[in-house]
């Protein structure tokens, strides 16, 4: 059975703050409508759906995918945490592989409120307790929000595990706005000097506000399908999924680390099944999107997906192999710090770049020659799912 599913269509919206949102069924089918629209298929091919969300009501997804059409089909709504979106994918995609479908369409949406995030039940334990009992054994008791205090942590045992310089670190979001400025649906394209970053305020030391993804609203959507599908209905693939692997947490998640309690180890688990699945290694990748949900998850991330040595970001950020002209380009879209961040439409968001870059029509961010790419998204309590795209 082959392990290649086509992406034949994509579609994302403009992100953006909340007080300039959409209601989320606005969102949500517009990202869907350009996806069938890309592909050349109307919505009665669909066979299957899978909609992503973490912040509304049950059944949010089946709200939105009736924009597109009431033809009856299984509709499965999808929350795993920022993985939301490429948890969809990954559904969406095993349906095909399983011959349960031949066509699916997966989308992913967020309206967001202001501020940091929050659970939004508190009258019964939390998922994240036992990683916030991780974060508490490197911070002690805090008041910081939950989600900058788990990266805090991990900032700061980094930090001290490898000695990044701050300045090193805050060089992410600068690279970050640098990227979006070429981007027309990120969020924030101003650019950022090194010394605004650290002057910013604080959040959780060595964190500074720039240094954290934004709360934003958006959503993306694509279609997947079966070789077979595609030729009866006379298209040609550009891009198929050739590996793909969803890990969740491990022993090493609530041990000692706090680089682990924010998915490292799930990261680099997630990876080697999947380069392993798509017959590469890193040396063959030209392309990645992944998780910067904040500055130090980009750090983790160069290492778990293997395109630097373990301690070995520093050094490669500071060649500049993490952006045009180096080794890699990573987050060309500038990534969830600049691109923005909702959270169920994110791995949606990434299929979306890297099919577009694969296809060569990133306009002034496009990666020359971009053949091979990779998708990284995390999601706490928890998930990784690593995906490896590939022109055709």
């Amino acid at each position: 059975m082959t392990t290649h599913i086509n992406v034949i269509g994509v579609g994302m919206t403009v992100f953006k703050t909340p007080k300039h949102s959409d209601p989320y069924p606005v969102m949500g089918s517009a990202a869907i409508r350009a996806a069938l629209e890309d592909a050349g298929i109307a919505y009665v091919a669909i066979e299957q759906a899978y909609a992503a969300y973490v912040y509304g009501d049950s059944c949010s997804g089946h709200r939105v995918v009736y924009e597109a059409g009431l033809t009856g089909i299984p509709i499965f709504n999808v929350n795993s945490n920022c993985s939301s979106g490429s948890s969809a994918l990954y559904l969406a995609r095993q349906a095909l592989l399983s011959g349960a479908a031949e066509c699916v369409l997966a989308v992913g949406f967020e309206q967001m409120s202001p501020g940091a995030l929050n659970e939004a039940w508190q009258d019964r334990p939390t998922p994240l307790e036992r990683f916030l009992e991780v974060a508490k054994k490197k911070l002690g008791d805090s008041t910081v929000p939950m989600a900058p205090r788990l990266f805090g942590a991990a900032s700061r045992e980094y930090v001290e595990t490898y000695g990044m310089k701050p300045a090193t670190l805050a060089s992410i979001p600068v690279k970050a706005r640098r990227h979006a400025a070429h981007n027309p649906r990120a969020v924030f394209t101003e650019p950022l000097t090194v010394e605004q970053v650290l002057a910013s305020p604080s959040v959780c030391d060595p964190l500074t506000r720039f240094q954290c993804c934004p709360p934003t609203c958006g959503a993306a959507a694509a279609v997947l399908c079966t070789d077979e599908f595609a030729k009866r209905h006379g298209i040609k693939p550009g891009v198929r999924i050739v590996g793909q692997a969803l890990v969740t947490d491990m022993p090493t998640s609530f041990a000692d680390s706090a680089m682990d309690a924010v998915g490292r180890d799930m990261g680099r688990q997630a990876a080697t099944k999947a380069y392993a699945q798509a017959g590469i290694g890193p040396v063959d990748i030209d392309v990645v999107e992944l998780h910067d949900c904040f500055s130090i998850n980009e750090v983790l991330a160069y290492e778990a997906l293997g395109l630097c040595a373990e301690g070995g970001a520093a050094e490669f950020i500071e060649r500049g192999d993490n952006t045009y002209g180096g080794r890699y380009v990573t987050n060309p879209s500038g990534g969830l710090i600049s691109k923005g961040h909702p959270l169920g439409a994110t791995g949606l968001a990434q299929c979306f770049e890297l099919v577009t870059q694969l296809r060569g029509r990133a306009e002034r961010r496009q990666v020359d020659g971009a053949r091979v790419g990779v998708a990284h998204n995390i999601g706490l309590g928890g998930a990784c799912v690593v995906s490896v795209y590939s022109h055709v």
